[in-house]
């Protein structure tokens, strides 16, 4: 929704006076809903710890198997504890439009009995179980982070960078695409008047009011994490003997599983983020299948044409490059529209993980970028296509047509690509500056990476004193 109808005001004005049911009493959460939410909350962090530590930690040599879940398992409680101190209140309150302020700090005055607003009039959710279910997207995509400089980073200066990052990164990130008053508080506003309609604008986040739509993380998770970590693989440099030496994955069936945990949750991850347990999250539900099953099918593909061969590498790859695009249309697009993005974002990761990142020489580890920044570009911009109600996309909610009820609109192809595609830019341009910042604090003042002798004996002896395997 663009909230910029300020030529209906009087007209809903008149509408309102004349409606009594608008003038109701304070809406008390669903316990369907809530219930819903808390098991996506659940879910989600399920992608996090099981699903990307042995994802990850499969991908990697076994001397690191250990270091990766140890990583991926403390940034998770890292950025709960952060989310809990000051991430959730600079993400999710009223601030300006680039970060909220500091007034639910370590969660004040959030109760039992405080509710944050969903997408639909008169409808809301427990805010801590919203607090919660923004949590584990903080956990996840910190932890995504990781993967694109798996085995060659020191444990403590990623602790100390995914402290700052979800602080100075992440959550204003978050706020500017995510965060508005809700669809009671704007026709309220409306109703009082254009100056309290347009306070109730100023609220929202920057990208939020400038139109971008990203139903579940496709800039906030995705562009961000990969971004951030193709920055991050590029400051610290390559592995010891890349390019010179095999550094195969030691376990395929670790990946897999992880692989698994993931395509799992994610329905928690997209279908959660709608709020509400309806039809939209049906919508969200369905395209998170059918995305990760066609770009599975077109990566397996693609590896068959050009190698000769389908690798169990190459279709959970694949599954994720469809679960990574999909994210930010998935309550947007018609199922016709997630198929197709799934045949299309597959093969494009793809040509990056392999051929591009080939040519130019830099060692994304795990392929973040290729998969999670470039798959969520991908997904981001299509997004702008594929909500057009014409192609079976759910159109922009315009929750000042009619009050009570939620009018759907579409401005154009041309008019939302090029607000999604300004989104993509700003989204990637401040994880980039943001994160080689913080890098290159924590670089100049602990050190990004271990000894080359340390990296050489493996990270589970050198750093954690442990191997993930005894035999």
């Amino acid at each position: 929704m663009k909230p910029d109808r300020i030529s209906r005001l009087l007209a809903l004005a008149a509408l309102a006076a004349a409606s009594p049911a608008l003038a109701q009493d304070a809406p008390v959460p669903d316990k369907g809903d809530t219930t819903w939410m808390m098991i996506s909350t659940v879910i989600v962090l399920m992608m996090s710890i099981p699903g990307v530590a042995l994802f990850y930690g499969g991908l990697v040599r076994s001397k690191n198997m250990l270091s990766v879940l140890t990583q991926v398992f403390v940034i998770v409680a890292v950025a709960a504890l952060v989310w809990f101190g000051w991430g959730y209140s600079l993400a999710f309150t009223a601030g300006t439009p680039f970060f909220g302020s500091l007034d639910k700090m370590f969660l004040a005055g959030v109760t039992a009995s405080s509710n944050a607003a969903t997408f639909s009039q008169g409808v809301v959710i427990p805010e801590l179980t919203f607090v919660a279910f923004q949590m584990t997207f903080a956990c996840i995509t910190s932890a995504l982070i990781v993967g694109a400089f798996a085995e060659r980073v020191k444990f403590s200066s990623l602790m100390v960078f995914i402290l700052l990052w979800v602080t100075l990164v992440y959550a204003p990130i978050a706020h500017m695409v995510w965060y508005w008053d809700g669809p009671d508080a704007f026709v309220a506003a409306a109703q009082q008047g254009e100056a309290a309609y347009a306070a109730v604008t100023a609220n929202s986040g920057f990208l939020f009011n400038m139109g971008a739509l990203d139903f579940a993380g496709g800039t906030v998770v995705h562009i961000n994490a990969g971004i951030a970590g193709l920055v991050g693989a590029l400051i610290i440099g390559p592995r010891i003997g890349f390019g010179k030496e095999p550094m195969p994955p030691h376990s395929l069936v670790m990946t897999m599983i992880g692989a698994s945990l993931l395509w799992v949750g994610w329905f928690g991850f997209n279908a959660g983020s709608n709020l509400e347990a309806n039809g939209v999250a049906a919508v969200a539900f369905v395209n998170t299948f059918l995305a990760t099953a066609a770009a599975t099918v077109a990566w397996v593909i693609v590896e068959q044409i050009v190698k000769g061969k389908a690798s169990l590498l190459g279709a959970v790859t694949g599954a994720v490059a469809g679960l990574v695009a999909v994210t930010p249309a998935s309550g947007f697009a018609g199922a016709a529209g997630a198929v197709l993005l799934g045949l299309v974002a597959s093969p494009i990761c793809y040509l990056f993980c392999t051929t591009i990142k080939a040519k130019l020489g830099y060692d994304d580890s795990l392929d973040v970028f290729g998969v999670h920044g470039v798959g969520g570009v991908i997904g981001a911009i299509a997004t702008g296509v594929l909500v057009d109600p014409a192609l079976g996309g759910q159109g922009i909610a315009d929750y000042l047509a009619q009050p009570g009820t939620i009018q759907f609109t579409f401005p154009g192809a041309a008019t939302q690509l090029w607000i999604q595609l300004k989104a993509v830019l700003i989204a990637a341009a401040w994880s980039a500056v943001g994160s080689a910042i913080l890098f290159t604090l924590v670089k100049v003042t602990m050190g990004l990476r271990p000894g080359a002798d340390e990296e050489r004996e493996g990270l589970d002896l050198a750093t954690h004193g442990e191997r993930a395997y005894n035999y």
